[in-house]
C-alpha cells in the first residue's frame, strides 16, 4: 500500500535518500500559477515505492509548480531544465528526476527538475497549462543564470514521456503567447538552447499517439487544427533548437514512431539532431530501469552530444 502525503508546497519533501536537493523555488512569483485560480485540484504527493533506497514519488493536483535544484560541486555552466513524465496525469519526481542528478552532476551539469500543471485540471490555460509553466520556468532560469553559475546561453531542457511532449512543445512553441506577462522575466526568451527528448510523447496522430496523453490534451474528437497544434513534429521550423532523441524500440506505451517522426521533421528543417534507439528498455526506464542493458549509456551519450554542440 502506498503512503500518501499532502502539502501546499514541495519544500522539505524533495530530498531523496540518495541525492540531496540544494533548494526548491516556485515557477510563478505568487506560488500558485495565475491560471490556477479556478482549478479545483489539491496538491498531493504519493510515495509509490516500498524500497526506501529507490524512492518513486508522484505528485498530482499541481497548482504551484516547483523547480528543485540539483547543483554540481564543479558546475560547467550548463543547465538542464528537467520535465519528468506521468501520462499527463501526474509528475514522477525520481525515476526521471532526482535519479538523474548523480550522473549529470558528476560531469558539471546543474539540474532543475520541475513540476507542471495538468491539462485536465481546470486551469485557465487548459491544454496550454504545461507549456505556460515550461515557458515561465525557462525564462526564470535565464533571469537567474548568473546567480546559479549558469551561462544564460547554455540552458537546455530534458523531457521524458509526457514531459517529453512538454519539452517538444516548448522547443516548437517557445514564442507563442500562452499566458499574460506578469513581470520583466516574461520579456526574456523561452527558447531552449538545446533539447533532450527521452521516449517522448510527440504526435497526436491516432495511429501512433499515446492514447491517454492525446485525450488529456485534445479530447476524444479533436479537430484537425487541434491535432496539428499539439503535434510538435508538425510545428518544427529552422529555428527549432538542436535536439537529441532516445527511445527503446520495445516501448509498449509510447511507440518509437513518435521519436522517428520528430527526428524526420527536425532533419527535414536542417535542425541539428541526433537519435539513439535501443532494442530493449521498455518505457519509463530513466537510469534505474536499464542498469544492465546497453541503454544504460544514454546519459553519457547525451552529455557528449551537448558538449559537442557549436558554442
Amino acid at each position: 500500500m502506498s503512503r500518501t502525503l499532502t502539502s501546499l508546497a514541495l519544500a522539505g519533501l524533495l530530498i531523496t535518500p540518495a541525492v540531496f536537493a540544494d533548494t526548491s523555488f516556485p515557477v510563478w512569483p505568487t506560488g500558485d500559477a495565475p491560471g490556477a485560480k479556478n482549478s479545483p485540484v489539491t496538491f498531493n504527493l504519493t510515495e509509490r515505492s516500498k524500497n526506501p533506497a529507490l524512492p518513486d514519488r508522484a505528485v498530482t493536483g499541481i497548482r504551484a509548480p516547483q523547480i528543485t535544484v540539483y547543483a554540481s560541486q564543479k558546475p560547467n555552466g550548463t543547465a538542464l531544465l528537467v520535465m519528468p513524465g506521468g501520462s499527463y496525469k501526474r509528475v514522477v519526481l525520481d525515476k526521471e528526476g532526482s535519479d538523474l542528478a548523480k550522473p549529470f552532476n558528476a560531469r558539471g551539469y546543474t539540474l532543475y527538475v520541475m513540476t507542471y500543471r495538468m491539462p485536465e485540471d481546470g486551469h485557465a490555460e487548459k491544454s496550454n497549462a504545461p507549456l505556460a509553466d515550461a515557458q515561465r520556468a525557462l525564462r526564470t532560469l535565464r533571469a537567474q543564470a548568473a546567480a546559479g553559475q549558469i551561462e544564460a546561453k547554455r540552458i537546455g531542457v530534458m523531457g521524458f514521456s509526457a514531459g517529453g511532449h512538454v519539452a517538444a512543445s516548448l522547443e516548437t512553441r517557445y514564442d507563442e503567447t500562452v499566458y499574460p506577462a506578469t513581470d520583466s522575466i516574461d520579456k526574456l526568451s523561452a527558447r531552449p538552447d538545446f533539447v533532450v527528448l527521452g521516449y517522448p510523447v510527440i504526435s497526436m496522430d491516432a495511429a501512433i499517439a499515446h492514447p491517454g496523453s492525446r485525450e488529456a490534451l485534445i479530447g476524444k474528437t479533436p479537430t484537425a487544427e487541434q491535432i496539428k497544434h499539439y503535434s510538435p513534429e508538425l510545428n518544427v521550423t529552422a529555428q527549432t533548437p538542436p535536439t537529441f532523441l532516445l527511445h527503446a524500440v520495445d516501448d509498449p506505451s509510447v511507440p518509437v514512431a513518435n521519436s522517428l517522426v520528430m527526428f524526420n521533421a527536425l532533419h527535414a528543417h536542417n535542425v541539428l539532431t541526433e537519435m539513439h534507439l535501443f532494442s530493449q528498455g521498455q518505457h519509463g526506464f530513466g537510469v534505474r530501469g536499464v542498469t544492465h542493458l546497453p541503454a544504460a549509456v544514454w546519459p553519457e551519450l547525451v552529455m557528449n552530444w551537448i558538449e559537442a554542440l557549436p558554442k
